[in-house]
């Protein structure tokens, strides 16, 4: 056994583990099918001065756990300096065993840079001065670092009004990861959040529709599903608390909408009628177009008004809701599959309260069509972790077929991020192979190989089909 921590073997129990790892997924390529890497840094190849720009700016895991140990927000978001900033990660790592931010860390010093010593205050300033001098040598451009990690496909995330010039650079250029793209029409949709109606101007005036009815924002919607489309998007997302479904009439929601772009306060129900109803219409436009629809449940976000007035969204001042889901998502469900346009759906949950609820929703409407038509996605945000994983993992092979799980993705917004997946296929290799020792599973490696390769790699090929 190596004496380092991050080793060949790394959350590998037994023989049968480490024959599923290495011989089944270790080498399989990585699909990346959801995270908020920015498009316009992979196009322009950006190349990071120093291991804070790639690692520690933007990331809000590391901020919240950061200041939990008491680093003052100078040394977090504030003016320090790049290196005092990473000197205060270092003092920090140490602190975070248990956490998964303390194997992430480790795992992601050693994929990108060779590195095998534990982060602390003692090694920060070694490992500072490795990471520089390899950061602005050949290979750790944008580019380079996805593709050390042998990512074949990574899709961003993008709102209705983006442009996608950097995806269009991207898609003439000879960068051998496919780089696509999610439409995220959230901004769309949440109508009593704050600037709706500045937002829905700037919305028609790059659809090039005047948006002054809610047939009006419908048509321009839809142009910009048609952008996408013509641009590689086979994607969606959406980022909610919980699904709304209320029944609604179309005069309803035609007076709903001009209340709002007049100025009028809506009540609850009415907002709720109108949620229900313009996400009815995305959703039956992304079954025309044959697009994959993700929905992120279960956030209860920007808590902190103090911090979020100073620093703004996402930047760690977030945690797990603890919304009502079933009823309201299974309508929703029903009431595309009744017409029959409900497309492939991928639901991820952020409470682990609602796993089981979340599994054996999928299988209400997996009707045959297609193979794991609907999905209970990975763990996520909060549960992108090793308990978080394995109970993903249990919900989903008690309540459904785990063998037709299309696997893991990063949701981040670091390049340095993808060591994830490598995580996530040590954590579902260790618990098949722990079955195995236990006479749980049969030693059938080649049947059981396979399932670990589909899940790592070829149900995602297939389901997506980039």
């Amino acid at each position: 056994m190596s004496n380092k921590f991050i080793h060949d073997n790394f959350l590998l129990e037994n023989k049968y583990a480490e024959e599923l790892y290495h011989d089944y997924s270790k080498n399989q390529p990585i699909i990346d099918y959801h995270n908020h890497l920015p498009s316009q840094q992979i196009a322009e190849d950006k190349i990071f001065k120093n291991i804070t720009n790639v690692w520690i700016n933007g990331d809000h895991y590391k901020w919240r756990a950061m200041r939990t140990l008491g680093v003052n927000e100078k040394f977090v978001t504030g003016e320090a300096s790049d290196k005092d900033k990473f000197l205060n990660w270092a003092k920090t790592v140490p602190y975070t065993m248990r956490n998964p931010l303390y194997h992430w860390t480790h795992l992601e010093l050693a994929r990108y840079f060779d590195i095998y010593d534990l982060l602390d205050e003692k090694s920060a300033e070694k490992i500072w001065e490795e990471t520089q001098e390899k950061l602005n040598s050949n290979g750790y451009s944008c580019r380079g670092l996805l593709k050390k990690v042998n990512a074949e496909v990574v899709c961003t995330t993008e709102d209705p009004i983006d442009t996608l010039e950097y995806h269009q650079q991207l898609a003439k250029s000879d960068f051998s990861v496919k780089v696509s793209t999610a439409f995220r029409p959230d901004k769309a949709i949440l109508i009593a959040a704050e600037g709706y109606n500045d937002y829905i101007n700037t919305l028609g005036e790059i659809a090039g529709t005047p948006i002054n009815s809610f047939d009006d924002l419908c048509d321009a919607l839809r142009k910009r599903i048609a952008f996408f489309n013509a641009n590689g998007c086979k994607l969606c997302d959406h980022g909610l608390n919980q699904i709304s479904f209320e029944p609604f009439t179309e005069s309803e929601v035609k007076t709903i909408f001009n209340k709002k772009r007049s100025g009028k306060a809506l009540s609850e129900e009415e907002i709720l009628k109108f949620e229900t109803a313009i996400l009815v219409f995305l959703s039956e436009t992304y079954h025309e177009f044959g697009w994959v629809q993700q929905f992120h449940l279960g956030a209860l976000r920007n808590n902190n008004a103090r911090m979020h007035r100073v620093l703004g969204p996402d930047t760690g001042w977030d945690s797990i809701g603890d919304y009502p889901q079933a009823q309201k998502l299974s309508a929703f469900l029903n009431a595309l599959d009744s017409n029959d346009k409900l497309t492939k759906t991928i639901i991820y949950n952020l409470n682990p309260a609602d796993n089981e609820v979340m599994a054996t929703m999928i299988g209400n409407f997996n009707d045959g069509s297609v193979k794991g038509k609907v999905q209970f996605g990975s763990g996520w945000w909060f549960l992108d972790q090793k308990d978080g994983m394995t109970k993903q993992l249990n919900a989903l092979s008690n309540m459904g077929l785990i063998s037709c799980f299309v696997g893991m993705l990063t949701d981040s917004r670091s390049f340095l991020s993808f060591p994830r997946h490598e995580y996530f296929r040590r954590i579902l290799c260790n618990l098949l192979g722990d079955e195995i020792q236990r006479g749980e599973l049969p030693n059938e490696m080649e049947w059981i190989g396979k399932m670990v390769s589909d899940i790592s790699y070829n149900n995602a090929k297939e389901y997506f089909k980039f």
